[in-house]
């Protein structure tokens, strides 16, 4: 029983490696904006605007420090606080974690 679980193991390794060394970088084409479609670009920009700006700022805050409150008072479990603060971190930290990809990976 216990060598089919290295042999599992093993095969399963083998195959991760086949796949990343078969790995290539995806060229995405990204296709103009249809013609006309310049206000509906616009609203979708102002929407990203208002929500990674100031209020999604001044929300991020108040539940940082409710989250904070709450931990240390022992009414949360401190795993699930840090998954609010990290959830904090990865949306507005977003554009910098795919710009540090982007330079990894060349492009």
């Amino acid at each position: 029983m216990e060598d089919d679980l290295n042999q599992f193991g093993f095969l399963l390794k083998a195959g991760a490696t086949l796949l990343f060394l078969a790995a290539s970088p995806a060229f995405a084409f990204a296709p103009p904006d249809p013609q006309g479609s310049g206000v509906i670009v616009n609203a979708f920009g102002w929407l990203q605007g208002t929500l990674l700006g100031t209020v999604a700022t001044v929300a991020a805050v108040i539940a940082v420090a409710a989250v904070g409150f709450m931990m240390l008072t022992g009414r949360l479990n401190w795993r699930h606080g840090g998954v609010v603060i990290l959830g904090c971190f990865i949306l507005f930290g977003a554009t910098s974690i795919v710009g540090g990809i982007r330079s990894a990976a060349g492009g």
